[in-house]
């Protein structure tokens, strides 16, 4: 399957794979693949840089479909008991 592309805002650069687990998503554009260009409306801005913030990864599916990839727990890393990040850039229809 082909990686989808993902863009941090503030760096602009292509995030994704198993490394990008190792820390929290930090204002990452999830965009469709092959589009290149400033995030349009519905282009989901995901971020989990805060504390308490536990997201690791973020794929493309579809418009209305993404995977997402919690960390581990701090402590136990053979679970994934809670999740905390936030969601911009939505569509009215989205």
């Amino acid at each position: 399957m082909e990686e989808n592309p993902a863009r941090d805002v503030e760096t602009g650069s292509e995030a994704g794979g198993e490394d990008a687990l190792v820390g929290n998503v930090n204002k990452l554009v999830v965009s469709p693949p092959g589009y290149s260009g400033p995030p349009r409306k519905g282009h989901l801005v995901f971020d989990a840089c805060f504390e308490s913030g536990n997201l690791g990864r973020v794929d493309y599916i579809s418009e209305f479909e993404f995977d997402l990839f919690i960390r581990p727990d701090t402590c136990n890393p053979r679970f994934r008991v809670w999740f905390n990040f936030t969601v911009e850039n939505v569509r009215e229809t989205q």
